[in-house]
């Protein structure tokens, strides 16, 4: 695959030399181990709807700053134009509507009546039609730092960087005697709709104001503040709207997808670059100049664009200095680092430096000694991103369990998909029961676990109200009473999206998320709630119907929705096949039908025992290919496009429903072949703008990679195990943000060969089981792996003593 022509600056090159003289200027900063910043390749995933974005943030940062272009998530890397540095973004996410807001583009030539910028003309002032040419030569995307060089407009080089509550942008200009940068209030990214917006002209150094948009997928209005003050002057100034524009105004207020800016004209003389200090808030305006002091000034004044930038980079390092790796090339190292970015992205920081944020009812709260989190995607989430954040930032988990419950304290129910301050209902199941649960059994919600435990019971055993934005479990009515989400194409929706549109995938994700909640329930001393949820946590067998046969591969038993009389959805040909998409959100019984990981016995009971479990877990992999091409067999045999996944019977390495699925080899006892699958899986993460799978959502794909890059993985939520694997990196340590390391050792490691374990020991102690529990990890100490060229068959991993017990198995099934 052809690498990024923009790869992030590395030591020795130019931009890699300016970085360490810029830093080497900036007083009273610690030194850092390694330069770990210039690991990141902040170009991965933004091709071929990975949807990360390139521009710069802070770890869990409130304000981003990244270019805007064409592509319904606000950039894609083969965007032909520029239409301006966006101040909002979600790293990931599969939905249109993902920020961009305040639209900000440096440009030269004449603003006036019959000027390149038309006073007259309204349609002079879109982004869409002043756009820039821009170079991807040259171009830089590093942890915390941003820089591209607009070849419109004479030339003009652009750099950014980010700490959590404020950014800094800095316009170079290479031609002209006076340079303007236009605010653009009016217009988001593509398909984002700016309801309404305000912009005020302050000064002769700053503007501020509001937009209201629209979110995620087409959801609920809510209102960003923002301030930008800039290092020097201007010397001119005016404002645009619906009727043009006007010199030397200073407020604009214009209504719904309505053209409003301001446009601020410098003297180029007095020196070719101009830096813009910003920040944003969803509380107000105030929060939004609370925010710029915070993290934008120092004694009064602006921090300047070098300063901040040192400081973002050496927050970055010390975040991805948690995990050393030796081992592997320079493109393993770069993905890696830029994975474990991508993770720590989000969720979001909410509350403002004054402590104070916008609650699910609207009203301001203060979080006083803790931060408040926003922009939760819970269903990519919880298969392994939260996990990561336990596992490594413990201090974050405990936060973002605190900010989950303020959330059902104050909108009166947990979230599902949570977009600022508002519930969007996108995606199906109950991934927050899972989630939480996790965070439970982790330690993040010590001290809350009441209220912790109320709430989820709350969702477990019952709806929303009607007038809840909140849907919950929307399929709660024939699951509590039937054991099933009824398929009913027809309910209505408070959202996008709704549980019985989805009943047979909706029925498998209730039944995995009571199965977690009954371990909590059990380690909380609810024993009646433990055993009836544990009981709910087999209500996978009520969607499996053992008569189901998929033509072309002689598999007989399959996930199938029932619709509202319990009857087996037929379509209108009279012939359900397991690929098909009818009744399985984004994915086919054939990809959600691995997801009963809680009870592996009763799975590998109803499809015939261990030997046809296998023989069709390798179909779904293509096993045979997997070991005869482990480099190109998985982009040739798998589900390649990111929303290719309905009327599809092979693993879909782009989407969550079957993430976990190359672990069910361990789960029943042939851990060579997980080895074999996560090898080739691994293929399709590379040192590219296209080297992430499907949507990174939020962080999902990329914890994803981490952990089968490492050598474990949390497969089965709420139990707190790790299944170990073969790493791909012959040594690595991980600082666990309590004071202890895990160091994981694997002599001869090599991420282009398949490799197999022919052995594990665990501080010097042979370790015969599969798994690791939480419990045990978080002790750090050294796991050390024995590799093998050749599968151990009836080596380490296949007795059924080595495997982990499933705590929701079906009564009287066994690994056989």
């Amino acid at each position: 695959m052809r690498r990024s022509p923009s790869p992030a600056a590395r030591p020795g090159s130019a931009a890699g030399l300016a970085c360490l003289l810029a830093l080497a200027f900036v007083p009273s900063l610690p030194a850092a181990p390694l330069a770990l910043e210039r690991e990141v390749n902040t170009f991965i995933g933004s091709k071929d709807d990975g949807n990360t974005f390139p521009g710069a943030s802070a770890p869990f940062g409130l304000i981003q700053v990244s270019p805007i272009g064409s592509h319904y998530a606000g950039w894609r890397y083969d965007d032909e134009k520029i239409r301006g540095f966006g101040h909002s973004f979600l790293s990931g996410a599969g939905c249109w509507e993902q920020g961009g807001q305040v639209s900000v583009l440096p440009v030269t030539g004449r603003i006036g009546p019959g000027g390149d910028f038309d006073t007259a003309d309204a349609k002079a002032f879109d982004h869409t039609r002043y756009a820039s040419a821009y170079s991807h030569d040259g171009e830089v995307g590093q942890a915390g730092y941003y820089r591209v060089r607009l070849t419109g407009y004479g030339g003009i080089d652009v750099e950014a960087t980010a700490r959590t509550r404020a950014a800094s942008e800095r316009y170079t200009f290479t031609t002209g005697a006076e340079g303007h940068v236009l605010v653009n209030v009016g217009q988001a990214n593509e398909r984002h709709s700016v309801i309404g917006s305000v912009i005020d002209v302050v000064g002769d150094r700053a503007v501020e104001g509001k937009l209201v948009t629209r979110s995620f997928c087409g959801g609920h209005q809510y209102t960003t503040w923002f301030r930008i003050e800039f290092d020097r002057p201007f010397k001119a100034h005016g404002t645009w709207g619906e009727q043009g524009g006007l010199p030397g105004a200073r407020h604009s207020m214009e209504g719904e997808l309505k053209p409003n800016g301001a446009w601020l004209s410098f003297d180029l003389a007095d020196g070719r670059a101009v830096t813009a200090t910003s920040a944003i808030s969803h509380v107000d305006a105030e929060g939004a100049r609370t925010n710029l002091r915070a993290d934008g000034m120092q004694d009064g004044r602006l921090l300047g664009f070098d300063r901040m930038r040192a400081l973002s980079q050496q927050g970055w390092r010390e975040q991805l200095d948690a995990v050393r790796v030796q081992g592997g090339s320079r493109d393993d190292r770069t993905v890696l680092y830029t994975a474990l970015y991508h993770a720590l992205l989000q969720p979001m920081t909410g509350s403002d430096a004054d402590g104070r944020y916008r609650g699910y009812d609207d009203a301001i709260h203060r979080a006083d000694g803790w931060t408040y989190y926003e922009y939760f995607s819970l269903w990519d989430t919880y298969r392994a991103q939260n996990q990561w954040l336990a596992l490594t930032r413990p201090e974050v988990a405990r936060d973002i369990g605190r900010s989950l419950l303020a959330i059902d304290a104050q909108g009166g129910w947990l979230p599902r998909w949570g977009y600022a301050s508002f519930e969007t209902n996108i995606m199906t199941g109950d991934p927050v029961t899972p989630f939480m649960v996790d965070l439970w059994r982790f330690g993040a919600l010590a001290g809350r676990e009441a209220e912790a435990w109320a709430a989820l019971r709350r969702n477990a055993f019952g709806m929303p109200p009607l007038n809840s934005r909140a849907a919950g479990r929307s399929g709660n009515a024939s699951y509590l009473r039937d054991g099933y989400v009824a398929y009913d194409r027809a309910f209505p929706s408070k959202g996008m999206d709704v549980d019985p549109h989805h009943g047979g995938s909706a029925t498998l994700e209730y039944a995995l998320a009571d199965c977690a909640l009954s371990q909590m329930a059990d380690g909380l001393g609810h024993a009646d709630d433990a055993a009836a949820l544990r009981e709910r946590g087999r209500n996978w067998h009520k969607v499996w119907d053992p008569q189901v046969r998929d033509a072309d591969t002689g598999f007989s038993g399959f996930p199938r929705p029932r619709d509202e009389n319990g009857a087996w959805y037929t379509p209108a040909d009279g012939h359900y096949s397991p690929r098909s998409q009818h009744g399985f959100h984004e994915g086919t019984a054939w990809q959600y039908q691995w997801l009963v990981q809680q009870d592996v016995p009763g799975l590998v009971a109803a499809m015939h025992g261990r030997e046809q479990a296998g023989r069709r877990l390798d179909a779904f992999f293509a096993y045979d290919a997997l070991v005869q091409a482990p480099l190109t067999a998985a982009r040739k045999e798998w589900v390649v496009g990111p929303y290719s996944y309905y009327n599809q019977y092979r693993y879909n390495p782009n989407n969550e429903p079957d993430l976990h699925s190359p672990w069910m080899y361990t789960l029943i006892g042939q851990p060579w072949k997980t080895a074999t699958v996560v090898r080739a899986a691994q293929q399709l993460f590379t040192n590219a703008p296209n080297g992430v799978t499907g949507n990174d959502d939020l962080g999902t794909m990329s914890a994803w990679y981490l952990f089968s890059a490492l050598g474990l993985y949390p497969a089965v939520p709420g139990s707190g195990q790790f299944l170990l694997h073969a790493p791909r990196f012959s040594s690595a340590e991980i600082a666990l943000g309590n004071g202890r390391t895990l160091r994981l050792q694997a002599p001869g490691a090599d991420g282009r060969r398949l490799q197999y374990i022919q052995g594990v020991q665990v501080d010097g102690t042979p370790q015969h089981a599969v798994w690791l529990d939480w419990a045990r990890l978080r002790a750090g100490g050294t796991i050390r792996y024995t590799l093998a060229a050749q599968a151990p068959e009836q080596g380490w991993g296949t007795d059924v003593a080595d495997l982990p017990v499933s705590w929701c198995a079906t009564p009287g099934s066994a690994m056989q």
